[in-house]
């Protein structure tokens, strides 16, 4: 990936339904050239998909909440398994430090995601953790 790749990425972060020749006239390359790149950053999973990015005015009725967990040693896999099965938690990440696991919910009310957090605590492996509500959203670079 050269410097060329880079900015076309960063065009596309911004806003990824630019017309491939708007894209081809900001870095000063054929059109051809710039969907030949687009292709082949997909092919190389570089470029893993587009995805459509909601305001907050659509989001508005979701409440997110970010929750960092401790997990007993050896037991990740099978947490890991367990969290899938809940439709609140949008993701999950591997952590190094004080918590094992930082993960994102999202609920429809703060019964839901009070629940969410009852089954996240009561699966066999997670030891301890520590809720945190989002109450706005103030930079949001990835949508």
């Amino acid at each position: 990936m050269d410097e060329t790749d880079r900015e076309l990425i960063a065009q596309l972060e911004q806003n990824a339904r630019l017309p491939v020749a708007t894209l081809a006239r900001r870095l000063g390359l054929a059109r051809s050239t710039v969907q030949a790149r687009i292709e082949r950053l997909e092919e190389r999973g570089i470029i893993a998909g587009y995805a459509l990015k909601l305001g907050d005015e659509a989001r508005g009725d979701v409440i997110r909440a970010t929750v960092l967990i401790q997990i007993e040693p050896r037991s990740a896999p099978a947490v890991v398994s367990r969290l899938k099965t809940l439709t609140q938690v949008e993701t999950a990440h591997t952590a190094s430090g004080r918590f094992d696991m930082i993960l994102r919910l999202a609920a429809t009310s703060t019964a839901h995601l009070d629940q969410a957090l009852d089954i996240i605590g009561e699966i066999d492996g997670v030891r301890g953790s520590e809720s945190l509500i989002h109450l706005s959203t103030r930079i949001d670079r990835l949508g």
